[in-house]
């Protein structure tokens, strides 16, 4: 269960890294800040959830 954690916020971290290198900017209408940052973070969470259950479905079951 601990290491799940550990897996489920590096793959969250390293998602926001790797979508903070898009640009944004082409698709979110001017003014709109806050909605481009909620849309930042639903993106880098979502990912980070698929990344880390493909990681973790190859993990041994007693882990």
């Amino acid at each position: 269960m601990n290491l799940k954690i550990y897996i489920y916020t590096f793959c969250t971290m390293l998602s926001a890294f790797a979508v903070s290198s898009l640009n944004l900017e082409k698709i979110i209408y001017k003014n709109k800040v806050i909605e481009a940052r909620i849309l930042y973070f639903i993106i880098s969470f979502a990912l980070g959830y698929l990344i880390s259950e493909f990681i973790i479905a190859f993990l041994p079951e007693e882990i």
